[in-house]
């Protein structure tokens, strides 16, 4: 009897082990794979905000800092390496108030500015039309300007676009020419303002939408014009910006949507570093609020645009903290921890899953400010954890989107529950690539994957992940997050089964 009891109890155990075993599942469908991922959708922001530009991108011919024309040489090769796709210019808050022929011509000619969004710092526009597409050509991105809506005139976004578009013979092309620049340069896209429900005007969605139209009517040249869009849950912008914009269809191509990761709240954004699990939870359910912003933006897209040919543009998003102990509070500057690749992971997952309808996402932003891919500090740089993710994910830009199914365990913290894991999937040129994030701090989760009706006869993965959910890369300190091989199985029977670390982002990749 004693041996039965013990025989049951080991079977229920096993049954039980067994269930733990199953309970995340993930079906991938690579055959069904038909809608392409914009490589858009990997997109950086580069504004005029602290040391975006000046020190990050932009040190000056005659800097000691190894450079390329003035741009930082380290940069433009981590830039290029991490596939770099599209750099939004020049803001934010900041392109309201920029005037872009302060911006070219002769250096020492150029009229300098005060930045009062950011600040409040003198810049001497070094940094202009010119350094800003040139740029972009060397490091193979596609450049997409924000014009001054805010406080410019239709007038100056018409002769921008003609100025860097146009192959005509006019008085935009003939300054072009004189500034040094024969050929025009290829700019795709074009903001029409930006957050123009606040910094960039404080205007309604009646008032912005009839002046949309009118500055979209007189940007000839501009092949994609994009409507600044919501501040995160204002759905009712969204209606009416959709509802008067496609009355004439022309000239609609996209509408942006803005939404950052907070932790706990605008006055009290927590710290980039030194958090603990309660910190972690709030933004990993917050950035989770992505999928839900998403689909019903989407959705009142669909009444007016069922055919999906206006883009929702995620051009800004990313984690927002408190600013670094000792730092100018203007310049928005934060480390980067295990915390922001996950998040990182986690939005573009849920980009890729939308890739119908987001056809763009810039994250905010690309160098010192926010959740930056890069920090520089004089002569030093760095790539913090979420400059991996955007390499380790470049496998899915202009791929094709797999259909997929996941069954998540839940990540459980103080009564609150969300999915422990989040995925995507794409393929092309007969790889098929997953990206997953586990969103547990301190838990395993072991996944198993079905793929049903195609052989893959071979695997290889990578993760980006740290000693704990702080790891970060520091100066002149050994990076503690880095981008390394991840060890798979071969896939058996059309089964592959895969433990994933805690807070960990990993990339698996069939052939």
């Amino acid at each position: 009897m004693k041996h039965l009891k013990f025989g049951v109890v080991a079977l229920l155990v096993l049954f039980s082990v067994k269930l733990m075993a199953q309970e995340n599942r993930l079906t991938v469908y690579p055959d069904e794979a038909k809608t392409k991922i914009n490589k858009e959708i990997y997109g950086q922001f580069a504004e005029h905000l602290g040391h975006g530009i000046y020190g990050g991108i932009y040190v000056g011919e005659n800097s000691d800092i190894p450079n390329i024309d003035g741009y930082r040489t380290d940069v433009v090769n981590a830039l290029k390496a991490m596939k770099v796709s599209v750099i939004r210019w020049p803001g934010g808050c900041f392109a309201d108030t920029y005037h872009w022929k302060d911006g070219i011509g002769p250096k020492d000619k150029r009229p300098s500015i005060v930045n009062v969004n950011w600040g409040g710092v003198t810049e001497d526009n070094s940094f202009g039309t010119n350094e800003f597409l040139d740029f972009c050509e060397l490091v193979g991105a596609e450049p997409y300007i924000s014009v001054n809506v805010g406080s410019g005139t239709v007038e100056e976004a018409s002769q921008w676009v003609e100025y860097t578009t146009s192959n005509n013979d006019s008085p935009m092309t003939r300054l072009r020419k004189k500034n040094g620049r024969q050929d025009p340069w290829l700019v795709k896209y074009w903001g029409v303002g930006n957050e123009s429900w606040g910094c960039g005007g404080n205007m309604t969605p009646d008032y912005y939408a009839d002046l949309f139209n009118r500055f979209s009517t007189y940007m000839w040249g501009a092949q994609y014009k994009i409507a600044s869009g919501p501040n995160s849950n204002d759905y009712n912008w969204t209606e009416t910006v959709m509802k008067k914009a496609m009355r004439h269809p022309n000239l609609i191509q996209g509408l942006s949507l803005h939404y950052y990761t907070i932790a706990h709240n605008w006055s009290n954004k927590g710290d980039a570093t030194g958090f603990n699990e309660d910190d972690w939870f709030a933004s990993m359910k917050k950035t989770l609020y992505m999928d839900e912003l998403i689909r019903r933006h989407s959705a009142i897209m669909d009444r007016y645009d069922p055919q999906k040919r206006v883009g929702l543009i995620v051009d800004e998003w990313g984690n927002w903290f408190n600013v670094e102990p000792g730092t100018n509070p203007g310049f928005l500057f934060q480390q980067n921890t295990m915390r922001d690749a996950v998040v990182a992971g986690v939005n573009l997952n849920i980009f890729n899953e939308h890739a119908d309808r987001v056809k763009m996402a810039n994250i905010a932003q690309m160098i010192n400010v926010l959740q930056a891919v890069i920090l520089t500090k004089d002569k030093q740089m760095v790539l913090t954890p979420t400059y991996y993710v955007y390499k380790m994910y470049s496998v899915h830009q202009d791929a094709r989107l797999v259909p997929m199914n996941l069954k998540s365990a839940s990540y459980t913290y103080k009564g609150d529950s969300i999915p422990a894991i989040s995925s995507s999937a794409s393929v092309k040129d007969g790889v098929l690539s997953i990206t997953l994030c586990n969103l547990d701090p301190e838990k395993a989760e072991s996944l198993e994957c079905d793929i049903p009706g195609v052989n893959y006869k071979e695997a290889s993965g990578k993760i980006v992940d740290g000693q704990s959910m702080e790891s970060y890369n520091d100066f002149g300190k050994k990076p503690e997050v880095t981008m390394k091989d991840f060890a798979v199985a071969k896939p058996k029977n059309g089964k592959l089964n895969i433990t994933l670390p805690a807070h960990s982002v990993v990339l698996v990749q069939l052939k």
